[in-house]
């Protein structure tokens, strides 16, 4: 969430930034309405308490009984009003507090003002878009011709939107993970974690998932179990309401789970084929840094993510978010897309963001610049690196040959056990 004072001295800056990601900037007169009202109510609790407190000392002098008495009486009343208020307090609270979570992060100054995807920056570009001497078939059609991809019986065990991957299909998507998660290690400095892929409704709020997007939220309600969406809902925890020493920052990780989301689905081609389903999988990187370097520390991620791209020898690009096509938690935001041949398209495969302190008020993650000085909340930086299936889609399009296999990439033959094409 936003620091209440940024609201409190520039309203008009956080309406600003408002207006520019699309949001309703009454949120922020809802917000200045609840702690006008919250501080006045402080105000009156503490006078009331000084005259209390100044008054029971005078008793104490009082020599008379019936002015004793008196005085007594009065300061049941003050003491029933104290209590009164303080009710009114902790409602006041409750609402500044929600008022407070659904106001989204500000953009950084260098994020390109525009309302909608369509205003969104092309940065860099890597490969050529390949070109087929034949009719390159989509994967949806591909996966099943291959044995590789079933969706009937996905749909036969949970539904629509969910598919098996058999075979030479599973493997692959395994040796992505394991590649992946090889490379974040091993080369970019990331320490591996392995988090419970169910975790408490505080978690939610910690990582702003909540209350904005609690509809796509897989929840056991008997044991208050979440189901993740993403595995930075669980790494923006790990340190939550701890304090950090300066001299461990900045921290890397990355983890490796499955994600579940409630899908709202549309119809057109968006549906068709493992683009968009209630399960998939995914190996997130996320950064704890200090103010000061979080953004050249989401430049390296960027190029973390990019690199992944390359070693696969996928086409892709580097796109730049505009204000209005920010996530709810992002002060900036990149998106790395890949080509798929089959579909003829860019799909997302990362999404790459510096949240800045705004995760980190919610979790309460802190950290002390120096011994003995003030706590300072740290930034996060959340990003795949990759996410599947659509990487799974990009190689299976791009790698397509006209006999109908489908070649593995170079890199990940020895997570395949060497085996070089798919047919």
């Amino acid at each position: 969430m936003l620091d209440i004072a940024l609201i409190r001295e520039h309203p008009d800056y956080v309406r600003e930034a408002m207006r520019k990601t699309g949001d309703d900037p009454a949120l922020v007169d809802n917000v200045l309405a609840l702690d006008a009202q919250r501080r006045e109510i402080l105000t009156e609790v503490e006078r009331l308490k000084a005259d209390r407190n100044r008054v029971s000392k005078e008793i104490g002098k009082l020599k008379d009984k019936a002015d004793r008495e008196v005085r007594i009486v009065e300061m049941r009343q003050v003491g029933d009003r104290i209590d009164e208020l303080e009710e009114q307090l902790r409602t006041v609270d409750a609402d500044l507090d929600s008022a407070m979570y659904q106001v989204p992060n500000v953009p950084h100054e260098s994020v390109p003002y525009g309302p909608d995807d369509s205003h969104n920056a092309v940065v860099s570009g890597w490969g050529e878009i390949p070109e087929f001497d034949f009719e390159p078939v989509p994967h949806w059609d591909l996966g099943p011709e291959l044995g590789i991809l079933d969706f009937e019986r996905g749909v036969k065990l949970s539904g629509s939107r969910f598919y098996v991957l058999r075979g030479a299909g599973a493997r692959l998507q395994r040796a992505l993970i394991a590649w992946m998660l090889d490379v974040h290690t091993r080369e970019h400095g990331y320490t591996e974690i392995y988090p419970p892929f169910v975790v408490r409704e505080q978690c939610f709020w910690g990582a702003g998932q909540l209350p904005k997007f609690g509809e796509n939220i897989y929840h056991d309600v008997e044991d208050d179990f979440w189901l993740l969406p993403t595995a930075e809902v669980a790494l923006t925890n790990l340190y939550r309401d701890e304090i950090l020493d300066a001299a461990d920052l900045p921290v890397y990780y990355v983890a490796y789970s499955p994600c579940f989301r409630r899908e709202k689905m549309s119809a057109g081609r968006d549906v068709r084929g493992i683009k968009r389903g209630h399960q998939f999988d995914k190996v997130e990187m996320y950064k704890f840094t200090t103010p000061e370097t979080s953004y050249d520390e989401l430049e390296a991620m960027v190029e973390n993510g990019l690199e992944i791209c390359r070693r696969l020898e996928i086409p892709h690009r580097l796109v730049q978010m505009c204000t209005g096509d920010l996530a709810f938690t992002a002060a900036k935001k990149y998106d790395i897309e890949v080509w798929a041949a089959g579909c003829r398209e860019w799909l997302e495969v990362s999404s790459l963001s510096n949240c800045e302190d705004f995760q980190a008020r919610r979790a309460n993650v802190r950290y002390r610049p120096e011994p003995g000085a003030k706590p300072r909340f740290v930034h996060t930086l959340n990003g795949s690196g990759l996410a599947l299936p659509r990487v799974m889609i990009a190689i299976i399009e791009n790698y397509q040959q006209e006999n109908g296999s489908v070649v593995v990439p170079e890199v990940l033959r020895p997570w395949m056990g060497g085996i070089e094409a798919i047919g």
